[in-house]
């Protein structure tokens, strides 16, 4: 038996949908599901997002850049990786490309896809991309959106590495890919 194959026959079967409501970035559904034994769920939540990105961009010389912003869910301010949402018809790198230089003023280097997470996949449908971009540079002014305020900051290995492990990172989707950012020795490169 192979430990990490996954059993297909556990899925769930959709037999309708209602969607509650629709925004540009955020859908709320309600699904009425059957299970694998047979036993039905009327109402099953599942919350659609877009895609997302974002991105651990490293200067030439080593400094991370991050992002400070005001998160108004847990209404702090917080250090964060440049992050956002890949646009209908949008390729994830892409929108990691454009979503660094809007929020940073930052383009170029060598890019990679570090990974694809899910934040809850038990009731969101996206996923998240997350790039690593080496030997970024800076080369323009930020372009925000109409309600973004956001700081750059430039912190060094040992800087973000306290901000990881004194938890002060509270995104999960940005904290995620950089301890295995880190775990894996990516940062060696």
């Amino acid at each position: 038996m192979d430990n990490l194959k996954t059993d297909d026959s556990k899925c769930w079967k959709t037999l309708s949908s209602e969607y509650l409501f629709r925004r540009p970035w955020l859908t709320a559904r309600r699904d009425t599901v059957e299970l694998p034994d047979g036993r039905v769920n009327d109402e099953f939540y599942v919350l659609e997002y877009p895609s997302w990105i974002n991105v651990i961009a490293v200067t030439a010389d080593g400094r991370y850049v991050m992002v400070e912003q005001y998160r108004h869910g847990l209404g702090q301010v917080g250090i964060e990786l440049c992050a956002g949402v890949v646009e209908e018809g949008e390729a994830p790198l892409d929108a990691a490309r454009r979503e660094l230089e809007e929020e940073t003023g930052y383009t170029g280097g060598e890019w990679e896809l570090g990974c694809i997470i899910s934040g809850n996949p038990s009731v969101t449908n996206n996923l998240t991309y997350c790039y690593i971009a080496r030997g970024v540079e800076h080369t323009s002014q930020q372009h925000l959106d109409a309600n973004e305020d956001i700081d750059v900051r430039l912190l060094t290995r040992d800087e973000l590495l306290t901000l990881l492990s004194t938890d002060r990172m509270k995104q999960a989707l940005m904290a995620a890919p950089l301890w295995r950012y880190f775990a894996l020795g990516l940062d060696r490169r």
